[in-house]
């Protein structure tokens, strides 16, 4: 049972994607980006909330509940304690797993040198601290933008 436990949380684990400024996926490679220059206005802290991440939590935690839970006594009341089991773990597995997706974020206003104002909402990357007035570039390929410190 402990086995089976850890191999799903290493799954929910393994598929969470690098948000920051600086993680690309294999197939952004060698395609065009569209870039832009400005000078952050405003920072606010933000939560980042899961975007329906928690469902292997959920699953993971209602199959274990219902493998517990048909352990206990015999017949239909094996059954019961079954889907009681299910239920209650899938319960803990999506709460559990809405607490591991939550991230600290960064809302970014930053009126580019065109003079035009926008906002990005990126992960706190520890290795790269904003502050209001700093010039950043921001890239933009389809729908994923980016803002990184000018050099």
């Amino acid at each position: 049972m402990v086995a089976v436990a850890v191999i799903l949380s290493l799954g929910v684990v393994g598929c969470a994607q690098n948000p920051y400024g600086d993680a690309y996926n294999v197939g952004e490679a060698r395609t065009m980006q569209t870039v832009s220059t400005g000078t952050i206005t405003k920072l606010d802290a933000v939560t980042m909330n899961s975007d329906g991440e928690s469902t292997i939590g959920t699953l993971a935690g209602a199959a274990i509940g219902g493998i517990l839970g048909s352990k206990i006594g015999g017949g239909s009341g094996s059954d019961i304690a079954a889907i009681g089991g299910a239920l209650a773990g899938g319960a803990l597995g999506n709460s559990a797993g809405d607490a591991v997706s939550k991230r600290q974020g960064v809302n970014i206003v930053i009126k580019l040198d065109s003079g035009r104002t926008v906002a990005v909402v990126q992960q706190v990357d520890p290795n790269m601290i904003f502050r209001v007035g700093q010039q950043v570039d921001i890239y933009q390929q389809g729908r994923t933008t980016r803002v990184v410190p000018a050099n």
